[in-house]
């Protein structure tokens, strides 16, 4: 088992329609204004698909990833990104129905930590690692949630 690999999936349930949950989460420049663990959205000047994001959670280290935006998929409301630098991989958001006007969004994520750090803290640190994960996820429903109320 490689203990740098990591797949993850969360679920968020948001009482807002499809439609503009999908808008907010198509501008990932913008995340860092409802999302507090992203600190920091820059695009990249020579291609608007690619960006790079920096992003600390609970624990004391920040990772540093670019993301290059796949092809969207508007109609099925999905989008997704390739990750490279600290975290290689990908990450999906999908966008449903749910319930009466309200919004089921699906977050799927699997990576590498390429992080060196990380790496050697590996089979130590992986259900912090985990946790730490998990906690940023939960601040970014709650986020999103907020400024959908709000804007």
């Amino acid at each position: 088992m490689d203990w740098s690999h990591y797949r993850f999936r969360s679920v968020w349930d948001l009482a807002a329609p499809p439609a503009r949950v999908y808008a907010v989460l198509e501008r990932p420049l913008d995340y860092p204004l409802w999302w507090p663990q992203i600190r920091e959205v820059t695009p990249d000047p020579a291609d608007d698909r690619i960006g790079t994001a920096v992003f600390r959670s609970f624990l004391p280290y920040a990772l540093r990833v670019t993301a290059t935006e796949r092809p969207a998929d508007p109609a099925r409301r999905v989008l997704e990104a390739a990750l490279a630098g600290d975290l290689e991989g990908w990450v999906r958001w999908t966008v449903l129905p749910h319930g009466a006007g309200g919004t089921r969004v699906v977050y799927e994520q699997e990576v590498v930590v390429r992080q060196p750090l990380m790496r050697a803290l590996a089979v130590p640190g992986r259900p912090f690692f985990r946790l730490n994960h998990a906690l940023m996820m939960r601040s970014g429903r709650r986020g999103l949630a907020a400024w959908l109320e709000a804007v």
